[in-house]
């Protein structure tokens, strides 16, 4: 006789979800889903709308990732403009974009990792929590809260306010930025990168500690895909695709991401609105791949930036090729943060960001245009076509969440099969299995556009449908 253990809701995460553990007759974890119990349409909303609005429409999707649609859905309505922005509104958008992934990862890495990883897994969950970390670790909390203001209050500077600023736009940006400006994202810099210092040295002092959840938490081979500059190193705004296997080796060099749908297929499952992406040449559910922190660090042969580069030739050499443990996206991220201050520094110091000339203008002249960019968990695609009058006639959007998804779920299926025990549910083991999904920072916002509450519910259910135990956040 089988059961089923079921997670509903899903914790520390952004969005609501339910995981499902099947056990087979001999009480051994046999199947394990990660359930999105959100509903996406936002592509169906959109038709019908006139193309310049689409950036500040699709920046709605999400409270969290709002700069990641607007720079997507700009480059794809750049394309139906088809025009070439100014560089200094390239270089805006780009500084924008880095101050996204930074304030992000920190949020992800402090507020909701954290607690797991300094009070351990099986730690009491009213302990295990950011107030918990504020109590015992105070320094750690400062310096999470301090790292995303510095992103937040960037992102304020350049576009008049923290979250759903309009100020990228089809063409270029709205407005120049002014020296005073900066000169004051300049002066925060400093104290990011002495913050994410520490951070990376108390953080790999630590990772002895995790040994079994490095081990065990979606540590498989597959594929992983990311954007990378013409000389290979890291790339979050523009350049091409790059894909390698789980040795490393290059399977995809250069890819134009405007044919992306060349690649990548999606297909859907019953029980889940997520969609789930796949390699088209391996087909479905074979064609696994992994985007994001991890995967970019795994494709690029660079970051860029002094600090980020020292910390990435430590990263890659723990393995002989590709990090293939999802537990690792806590490690590049810290390596991201550290990159995206370096290379925002670099930028600004260059006088060229203050020239005025930052928006380019025209008419439709494409009925078709893609737009790719690297969002903080991942390759983010906005793919529009449109009429003779502008107006939107389909869309599709691939977020970077939903790249992730067959690997989020042969990541659970791994864990339960460590760490679940027949037909009793244990803190430490639940937690195990949320934690290895908050690796990915999902946001499920982004990836289904759904309204309404999403708790975590974790079920144990028999071969008969029978609820053995279940748990409740």
């Amino acid at each position: 006789m089988g059961k089923q253990i079921v997670i509903n809701p899903v914790t520390r995460i952004e969005g609501h979800s339910k995981i499902t553990i099947q056990l087979n007759d001999k009480g051994q974890v046999g199947e394990a889903f990660f359930h999105v119990t959100q509903f996406r349409g936002f592509e169906k909303l959109c038709e019908g709308r006139p193309f310049h609005e689409m950036p500040s429409l699709t920046a709605r999707i999400c409270g969290i990732c709002p700069v990641s649609h607007l720079i997507a859905s700009a480059k794809a309505c750049d394309q139906i403009l088809a025009v070439r922005i100014p560089a200094p509104a390239f270089n805006l958008r780009r500084i924008m974009n880095l101050a996204q992934i930074v304030q992000s990862h920190a949020l992800s890495f402090f507020h909701l990792s954290s607690p797991d990883l300094l009070f351990g897994m099986d730690a009491d969950p009213a302990v295990r929590n950011i107030i918990g970390v504020a109590k015992k670790y105070p320094e750690i909390a400062r310096d999470g809260i301090r790292l995303r203001q510095i992103g937040q209050q960037i992102i304020e500077l350049l576009g008049g306010k923290r979250v759903h600023p309009a100020w990228i736009v089809p063409g270029g940006v709205n407005e120049p930025l002014s020296e005073a400006n900066r000169d004051r994202i300049l002066s925060m810099l400093p104290d990011g990168i002495e913050i994410i210092t520490r951070t990376l040295d108390w953080f790999k002092k630590s990772m002895e500690s995790h040994r079994e959840e490095i081990r065990t938490f979606a540590n498989f081979p597959s594929l992983f895909m990311a954007l990378v500059k013409p000389d290979g190193s890291l790339e979050t705004y523009d350049g091409n695709l790059q894909i390698v296997d789980a040795v490393g080796n290059v399977i995809h060099n250069q890819f134009d991401p405007c044919k992306y749908h060349e690649i990548i297929g999606e297909a859907v499952e019953p029980w889940t609105y997520l969609k789930f992406p796949y390699y088209k040449p391996q087909g479905y559910p074979k064609g696994i791949y992994r985007v994001g922190p991890l995967a970019r660090l795994n494709v690029i042969n660079h970051c860029g930036t002094p600090l980020a580069d020292q910390e990435w030739a430590e990263f890659r050499a723990m393995e002989r090729g590709a990090e293939l443990s999802s537990f690792h996206y806590h490690y590049a991220r810290l390596i991201e943060i550290a990159h995206g201050l370096q290379r925002m520094e670099e930028i600004l110091n260059d006088s060229a960001i203050l020239d005025k000339h930052v928006r380019a203008f025209a008419e439709p002249n494409n009925f078709e245009g893609i737009g790719v960019s690297e969002a903080p968990r991942g390759t983010l695609i906005h793919h529009y076509k449109v009429n003779e009058q502008g107006l939107i006639v389909w869309a599709n959007m691939v977020i970077a969440t939903g790249h992730n998804n067959l690997a989020m779920n042969r990541g659970v299926l791994q864990v339960a099969k460590h760490f679940v025990n027949k037909d009793k549910l244990m803190e430490g083991a639940l937690n195990r299995v949320e934690a290895v999904i908050r690796c990915y920072d999902p946001c499920l916002s982004c990836s289904t556009h759904a309204a309404g509450q999403m708790p975590l519910h974790l079920e144990l259910i028999d071969a008969e449908g029978n609820l053995l135990d279940e748990k409740k956040r």
